[in-house]
């Protein structure tokens, strides 16, 4: 049965909004009637969720405007939530009706409220959510649709929830770990700034008139002073080209392919990348693979799953090899870019017919590497950025205070 959200006028003259399920538009309006209500507006929940994603891809404003009704935590929630329900033994049109009725925005509400009718309408689940793709990735649908197909919904349900909070906890992690020094650099270039646009041009007013030549340090910091301020604009310039230059070259996906994977070579950063990439990957092909997607699928899903293009041309190249029959260890191992560890776990799981698990221990193994080596870079770099920022400000001082020492130094 269709859903359709309404907007109606109660006996008290306040306004309400919800969904409503009824064969027609028209049906609708006479259930609201018979509540009391005043039909003021009635909507198709399916069709306008339909012309949404038509018109974010024929026009810019629902692009760039359009906000999308679950966020990673909130999809990770909602699906703990569902699996939940079914596993307890809640049909799954029942639990879809119940989180719509809980659901905290408009947006979620009238999403669930269209899966609901999807799915009373005959419509599998996994079809259901593979009409919002914006929401639910390939993977998720994939996931999902095993699930359907074993009979074991809310057990893979409830094993995509874990795989989403652990990948969502590993992002949080890392980009806790990052804040720090970013925000550490900013500050520091934001103060340096300072002292050369203002503090240090105002030393070299107080000293003009003096015929004493000024300390070399001071000299260098005053020509360094008058380059930002005078070709501060040319600094700029160059800066939004570089960017702009950088930003149109990132759309080439042979460019992108080439600098994912220079990136992969750099001494700390590249080994973060290739942890974290590996161990996406692998929780990927676990989560699938136990949930009784065919390896090759599962192999192309884990693949687009994978952030860096060089790692996710490698994985594209194990699948080629799988097909011919090569075994999966085998075919990760062929490929330097994935870490050791990863094909040692899948020949072990292939030899003990544990795969899944196998893959799901190295996923696991993995992330905790890329979190320790997180947390330690942090660690390092948040005292080097301080002591490479009171360095600088230490010239700069040194500049400025070095002519007023050489005064005294004379009047004496």
């Amino acid at each position: 049965m269709p859903a359709y959200s309404f907007e109606a006028l109660t006996a008290e003259g306040s306004t309400r909004k919800g969904i409503i399920e009824a064969d027609t538009a028209r049906s609708a309006r006479s259930m609201l009637r018979a509540q009391a209500l005043v039909p003021l507006a009635v909507e198709p929940v399916g069709a306008a969720a339909k012309a949404g994603q038509q018109g974010s891809a024929s026009g810019w404003n629902t692009t760039l405007w359009s906000k999308r009704a679950f966020n990673a935590s909130a999809l990770a929630i909602w699906t703990r939530q569902i699996a939940g329900l079914v596993t307890s033994g809640l049909p799954l049109e029942r639990a879809l009706t119940a989180l719509a009725d809980e659901s905290e925005s408009l947006p979620q509400r009238h999403l669930v409220a269209n899966l609901r009718a999807e799915v009373n309408g005959g419509t599998p689940f996994a079809t259901a959510l593979a009409q919002h793709p914006r929401e639910f990735s390939a993977t998720y649908c994939a996931v999902v649709g095993a699930g359907e197909h074993s009979g074991n919904l809310g057990m893979v349900l409830e094993r995509l929830a874990d795989d989403l909070e652990q990948s969502q906890e590993l992002k949080a992690q890392l980009v806790g770990a990052a804040l720090y020094p970013a925000i550490v650099t900013l500050v520091a270039i934001a103060i340096v700034m300072f002292l050369l646009g203002y503090v240090v041009p105002q030393v070299a007013q107080v000293f003009a008139g003096s015929k004493r030549a000024l300390p070399v340090l001071t000299v260098m910091m005053l020509g360094l002073a008058g380059f930002v301020r005078n070709q501060g604009w040319l600094i700029l310039l160059t800066l939004i080209t570089i960017a702009a230059g950088f930003r149109l070259a990132w759309t080439s996906a042979s460019f992108r392919e080439k600098f994912d994977a220079a990136w992969l070579t750099l001494p700390i950063l590249g080994k973060l990348s290739r942890g974290y990439n590996a161990a996406r990957f692998a929780g990927t092909l676990a989560m699938l693979a136990g949930a009784g997607v065919p390896i090759l699928k599962a192999l192309q899903a884990a693949a687009d799953t994978l952030s860096n293009r060089a790692m996710r041309a490698d994985a594209l190249d194990a699948l080629v090899l799988v097909r011919e029959g090569t075994p999966l260890a085998s075919a990760i191992g062929h490929k330097k870019r994935f870490p050791g560890l990863l094909s040692m776990f899948a020949r072990l799981g292939e030899q003990t017919g544990q795969l899944p698990l196998m893959l799901d221990r190295a996923a696991r193994q993995l992330g905790t590497e890329v979190q320790r080596r997180a947390m330690q870079l942090a660690t390092l770099l948040e005292p080097l950025l301080i002591v490479a920022m009171g360095l600088v400000v230490m010239l700069i001082v040194l500049a400025v205070l070095l002519p007023i020492i050489q005064l005294n130094q004379l009047a004496k």
